[in-house]
């Protein structure tokens, strides 16, 4: 069995795995996937995961930009002919996710870093209510590098999520990345802890970041970073945003961000429900 079909195998026994345990069940119209949450407009902080619920059959389209320019070494004379990064080409994430049933969401998505292509699935196992303090959510992916032939990592984690009175959340993402350190030909693994939040500044615009220390395993170059703002307009989120790092799969969060880097850059997504 190559490790293409190994990992492969893994992915659809996880999304079945979860797909069929039991869910909590919720009063009607207690937990309605589809309305509203002002405190938590986006599937992700910047990198990071939340746990915003997608509907049965509900999508969300999600397109990231993360320009060459690294503003910390560069002058402003320089960046600014380079207009901060735009004209210096871009790093790029395409991602779909799909409601495949109550509170399960299939995940798909590939970045021109590496040509990384994960697969995955988020399970929303509680929503912060009336009755529960907080939300969490369970996750699991396995990517692969170079279209999805090599360097296979397959990562397990949870959102755990807290919202205030719908003007700020705060997260904690507890992650383990099997194979972290795969490009450099050994076997590895890295546990890491995301934190992060935004809080809105105006009933649709918020400041958002977040940062990702490694807490055991491997764990090259700086913790991954992420600031910027974010502007929700109907069911489109978009954010300006600044990270130390291209990177955006669990692998490449998992490996860090570059020293003495900060490159700009954007997020846009699209709510299709």
């Amino acid at each position: 069995m190559t490790r293409h079909s190994f990992s492969a195998r893994i992915l659809f026994a996880a999304i079945a795995l979860v797909a069929l345990s039991s869910a909590p069940s919720y009063a009607q119209g207690e937990d309605d996937d589809a309305k509203l949450r002002p405190a938590e407009p986006d599937y992700a902080v910047v990198n990071l995961p939340t746990t915003l619920p997608l509907p049965v059959h509900g999508g969300n389209f999600r397109l990231t930009h993360r320009f060459g320019e690294n503003l910390r070494n560069d002058g402003f004379g320089t960046q600014a002919s380079n207009l901060w990064g735009i004209d210096e080409g871009a790093t790029i994430l395409f991602e779909y996710r799909f409601g495949i049933m109550k509170h399960v969401e299939a995940i798909a998505n590939r970045t021109n870093f590496n040509k990384v292509i994960q697969l995955g699935t988020k399970v929303d196992v509680m929503h912060q209510d009336t009755s529960k303090l907080l939300g969490v959510s369970a996750l699991f992916s396995v990517e692969g590098a170079n279209n999805y032939q090599e360097d296979y990592k397959p990562a397990l984690g949870a959102t755990i999520s807290r919202s205030f009175v719908d003007r700020a959340a705060v997260y904690a993402v507890p992650v383990w990345v099997h194979n972290s350190a795969a490009a450099t030909g050994n076997t590895r693994d890295t546990f890491y802890m995301g934190i992060g939040g935004r809080i809105a500044f105006l009933p649709t615009a918020y400041i958002i970041a977040e940062v990702t220390p490694r807490l055991a395993g491997y764990a090259p170059g700086d913790a991954e970073y992420a600031f910027g703002v974010e502007k929700r307009i109907g069911g489109h989120v978009f954010s300006l945003v600044f990270a130390n790092t291209f990177g955006t799969s669990y692998g490449q969060l998992a490996t860090g961000g570059f020293p003495h880097s900060l490159y700009m850059g954007f997020n846009l997504a699209r709510k299709f429900f």
